[in-house]
């Protein structure tokens, strides 16, 4: 980005912090500002896409809830440009063609910009409609490169951000923490062959380990919504490998992590941020303890926008602590609104093409903190930011450290 751009950026987000001050309540949230007349509509429409319902709810509930604080927040405040935020939501059902009819709906729908959708494939399938549109993306979840990034023609897409960290980060990160942490000299990997997350951070981290010296003894596979593991943890029982690599989501630890334990497993298991709410979902805490996986943040980070979000999300949610995918949504909110003011700033009509590509200017000048941590984008607008890895000891999670 040019300098005269990243200078207005930050004018811009000084002004949002400052309407946050005056707001007060506490709120971690700062409030968007902006002074421009060319705008007219007199509420700013955000379209959400991602699951409510069906097997991947979870994550989508808990991305939403952080988006909801956000918006609620900044409207209390005063909102953008002295205008109400409308979130309007689309459930996608996890799927990739629901997906696709939930953008166009969304675009039916008048927004100007779209948080979502939570899930890689549904992601992945939206991407390229959105970007022959050129609506203002951010997802909160969504970890593959082509999310961003299409190999097959070197292209980036422009118009797409994200607030959480990439498979390949994710990968690497666990294989050099397997290293470096574990001591680990072999590994095995038992990963999801359906779902483009589950093997593109298993990719990564065999490739790591190729580099770093760790011998792969064991490589199993399994078709999406599989129940039954035993046949590949008999194999990997055999190889008796020093870490067990699990790049899946939660509801496939729980039942991996109890047959696990009938194979004999005694290997220390490592996970990704699709592992958040695990504890959830197991039987029984001891069959992950000692376990490490790789989350956008930890509840027991001290500083005050983590402290402040975590007390105005548990206002908000009945006492509830948000989990990473909630911290995430929340920040993804937050980066896109304040793109959005300086949009409104810019004397662009509002939904515009010129007052959308001043939102993706603004959302690519981002240098800012948030929840997550600092957050700064690259050349495939990949956020710049480190893990924090967490712990299960003693049947709960523990902020292990950032790495």
């Amino acid at each position: 980005m040019k300098t005269k751009m990243k200078k207005f950026v930050c004018m811009a987000l000084a002004a949002v912090m400052a309407m946050a001050c005056l707001a007060g309540c506490g709120s971690s949230a700062p409030a968007s500002e902006g002074g421009s007349e060319a705008a007219s509509s007199e509420t700013i429409k955000i379209g959400w896409l991602g699951p409510l319902t069906g097997g991947v709810a979870q994550y989508g509930e808990a991305v939403k809830s952080g988006v909801d604080l956000y918006v609620e927040q900044l409207n209390a405040a005063g909102g953008i440009n002295g205008k109400q935020v409308e979130l309007v939501a689309y459930d996608e059902e996890g799927d990739a063609t629901k997906a696709v009819t939930g953008y166009n709906s969304l675009m039916d729908d008048g927004v100007v910009a779209v948080v979502g959708s939570v899930t890689t494939a549904p992601t992945v399938a939206v991407v390229a409609e959105a970007f022959a549109d050129n609506t203002p993306m951010i997802t909160a979840s969504a970890t593959a490169i082509d999310v961003t990034y299409n190999a097959d023609q070197d292209m980036v897409y422009t118009n797409m951000f994200r607030s959480c960290f990439i498979d390949s980060f994710q990968g690497v990160t666990m294989a050099r923490f397997a290293k470096e942490v574990v001591g680990a000299a072999t590994a095995a990997v038992l990963y999801d062959n359906g779902d483009t997350y589950s093997t593109g951070v298993y990719e990564y981290f065999v490739n790591q380990c190729a580099e770093l010296g760790i011998e792969v003894v064991a490589t199993e596979s399994y078709a999406s919504g599989s129940v039954d593991f035993s046949g590949q943890l008999t194999n990997i029982a055999a190889a008796n490998p020093d870490v067990l690599f699990l790049p899946v989501y939660y509801n496939d630890v729980a039942l991996i992590a109890s047959q696990a334990a009938d194979a004999g497993i005694t290997a220390t298991m490592l996970g990704v941020d699709g592992w958040s709410s695990v504890l959830d979902s197991v039987s029984d805490p001891a069959l992950v303890e000692g376990a490490y996986y790789c989350s956008g943040y930890s509840v027991e980070d001290t500083r005050e926008l983590v402290v402040n979000f975590l007390a105005d999300y548990a206002a908000k949610y009945d006492g509830k602590v948000s989990n990473m995918f909630g911290a995430q949504g929340y920040d993804a909110a937050w980066i896109l609104c304040n793109a959005i003011a300086v949009a409104e700033e810019s004397g662009a009509a509002y939904g515009s093409a010129e007052y959308k590509q001043a939102v993706i200017d603004a959302m690519a000048a981002t240098d800012s903190e948030f929840v997550t941590g600092h957050v700064s984008f690259d050349d495939h607008n990949d956020p710049q930011k480190t893990a924090a890895i967490i712990q299960i000891t003693d049947g709960a999670e523990s902020f292990w450290g950032n790495f």
